[in-house]
């Protein structure tokens, strides 16, 4: 396991040409000859996944799959599952106050937390030198899976005693969650928090980024660091709340502008994004992509703190030829 996941970040940001470091695991799935839904069920088929991955682009780091169903299922939550897409919480599991105060909170390891752990641990015994990074919801989109994430709005301002309730278990859980990737191996978390994205700033300081600065005091150290990530186009307005979290990097989505967040970043804040997964690497040509790369360089690129990513998770049915272009782009 690397050292240092955060001066690795810095060095690759301020490296020339920058390196690509797309939010990719999914892809690799149709590589290997088999179906999302087998994936995110098979702890071997994740680790040759990121392993396929780690040989077969430049990317520097490695990443575990994006799964956001799988912290709220080990805490109870109904999983549909389907061929090709990402698994999706079905249903609600607390829909109240009685149901938040009886939920219990999992240990690491309940339902298929158990196989994304053991996964990160076999792909970090393959993987030498290159970290890993290891995929997690965030807490405030933890808590929308468990209430539902349209109800949770109305509840934020009808019931947000019931809100705090089931972020304090959310929270709590990912804590532990946390503890078990680094001690599988992971060099550090990309954390998910997209529902943030759809909140207002007075809403965010009440209902996540408390929560988030939480867990990223608990789990972060020297040799282990957490990136938040926010596809929000909110995020604008919230940047100095964000930024408060104490992350070792900030990756954003295609929904903002990558030039006006870099123009309100302080030059010690490393920030990531943020090419669009949907419109270029999945419904993209290689042209087009190499043209979204170019223009975001010439924005972006001579910034120090900016690495290049995806906007967000990369869709399983993403074309290879998208994704080699994106990389064969940040070479010129």
């Amino acid at each position: 396991m690397i050292q240092n996941i955060k001066d690795f970040l810095w060095a690759a940001a301020k490296s020339r040409p920058k390196p690509g470091l797309p939010i990719l695991s999914f892809p690799a799935a149709g590589k290997l000859g088999v179906t999302v839904e087998a994936l995110v069920q098979d702890p071997e088929l994740q680790a040759r996944a990121m392993e396929y991955v780690a040989l077969n682009t430049p990317s520097p780091v490695a990443m575990s799959p994006m799964d956001l169903s799988v912290e709220a299922e080990a805490f109870g939550a109904k999983v549909r599952f389907t061929t090709e897409d990402i698994p999706a919480i079905s249903g609600q599991l607390v829909p109240g106050e009685v149901e938040a105060r009886n939920l219990s909170v999992p240990r690491p390891g309940a339902g298929r937390t158990g196989i994304y752990i053991e996964g990160v641990r076999r792909a970090v015994e393959r993987l030498g030198p290159k970290p890993l990074l290891a995929g997690m919801i965030g807490p405030f989109s933890l808590a929308g899976r468990l209430m539902d994430v349209t109800e949770i709005m109305y509840s934020c301002y009808d019931e947000p005693e019931t809100v705090h309730i089931v972020l304090e278990k959310a929270a709590a859980f990912l804590i532990e969650y946390g503890k078990a990737m680094r001690k599988a191996g992971a060099a550090g978390i990309l954390m998910a928090e997209p529902l943030t994205g759809v909140l207002n700033p007075a809403m965010a300081r009440e209902f996540s980024i408390p929560y988030v600065k939480r867990i990223i005091q608990a789990l972060q150290d020297d040799s282990f660091g957490i990136i938040y990530h926010n596809c929000g186009g909110s995020v604008t307005s919230m940047l100095k709340d964000i930024f408060s979290q104490g992350a070792i990097a900030y990756h954003f989505g295609n929904a903002v502008n990558m030039k006006e967040i870099l123009e309100n970043v302080p030059q010690d804040v490393l920030c990531m994004g943020n090419i669009d997964p949907a419109a270029q690497f999945a419904g993209g040509s290689p042209s087009s992509m190499r043209n979204a790369v170019e223009e975001l360089m010439a924005c972006c690129g001579s910034y120090g703190n900016f690495l290049p990513s995806s906007g967000c998770d990369i869709p399983a049915h993403t074309r290879w030829e998208n994704i080699n272009a994106f990389f064969q782009a940040l070479l010129k």
